[in-house]
């Protein structure tokens, strides 16, 4: 099993990080992709993958930097020759999010000019999406994978369900928090999982710093969170991403940033400090994660 960190950043425009995306690679040469940011597409393509042998992709929730790169995804795969419908999980709003981005949606024109050509008819079911909204519990099986989701603490229910996942095959167990703050679901999912993948959006003074401006969202886990998480799991190995930018030296994401992050304080050096919060608690294999970081299982 092969895990390549296609995007590790967040919800800004990074010039050194693309949006969340996963890709677990298993032995057979099934594909699955976990979240679908921004660049999620041509990172694949640098790391080997016809996006068109991509067969299942899981969205944990739908923000934005978590679903971008979905409609570039689908039209590239269909104009990749793929067969059949890609299947998409995700939460509830999944359906009305991919009903409205292609034959009636925002790429309706895009879908028309190319459907006129025989080749792109001959594999139409690759433009439509095999939609299937999930619930807590088994979301998915096939021969070779179980994938089970919870709900993990983000934004509200109400606006959008957001899910961890765990996800079973040729022996291994790799589990993906999406976006959340400290919750029992993900010890529950990453319970001796043989790696975590979990976000690390903000270090401690940046969590605060939103907390106390009321900027965003704030709802996501610290790394010293990150340690005891991981270490209540029994974590085999720890990758920490979703980086909110706090370690861009670009001045346009600083001058962008500054009502939103402490951008005084950004910079590299805040990874050291990262890592060592996290090994206040968890003390196995970790890594910080960076775009196109290969993990073998």
């Amino acid at each position: 099993m092969k895990i390549t960190m296609l995007g590790t950043g967040a919800a800004l425009p990074d010039p050194d990080r693309g949006q969340s995306a996963i890709l677990i690679s298993l032995d057979s040469g099934k594909h699955y992709l976990f979240d679908c940011g921004e660049g999620a597409t041509r990172q694949m393509v640098r790391a080997n993958v016809n996006p068109a042998d991509v067969g299942v992709v899981f969205l944990t929730h739908l923000h934005h930097d978590h679903i971008g790169d979905f409609p570039y995804f689908v039209i590239s795969s269909w104009m990749m020759n793929r067969k059949g419908s890609p299947v998409l999980l995700g939460p509830r709003g999944t359906r009305n999010f991919a009903r409205h981005l292609f034959e009636d949606g925002a790429f309706h024109t895009d879908f028309a000019a190319r459907s006129a050509y025989p080749l792109r008819q001959a594999n139409i079911e690759a433009v439509r999406p095999d939609v299937r909204e999930i619930s807590p519990g088994m979301v998915y099986q096939d021969d070779e994978v179980k994938i089970h989701a919870l709900h993990v603490d983000h934004i509200p229910e109400h606006i959008c369900e957001c899910f961890g996942v765990r996800f079973e095959a040729e022996g291994k167990v790799v589990a993906f928090s999406g976006d959340t703050k400290p919750c029992d679901a993900m010890v529950e999912l990453a319970r001796d999982a043989d790696l975590m993948i979990h976000e690390c959006t903000f270090p401690e003074s940046f969590i605060a710093h939103r907390a106390k401006t009321g900027v965003g969202i704030y709802a996501h886990t610290s790394p010293t969170e990150l340690g005891v998480i991981a270490a209540r799991a029994g974590a085999k190995s720890v990758v920490a991403t979703h980086f909110g930018h706090f370690d861009s030296t670009s001045p346009v994401l600083k001058r962008a940033a500054g009502h939103h992050l402490p951008v005084d304080l950004m910079g590299p050096h805040l990874m050291d400090e990262v890592a060592a919060d996290i090994r206040k608690n968890y003390h196995g294999p970790l890594r910080l994660a960076h775009d196109l970081m290969r993990i073998d299982l």
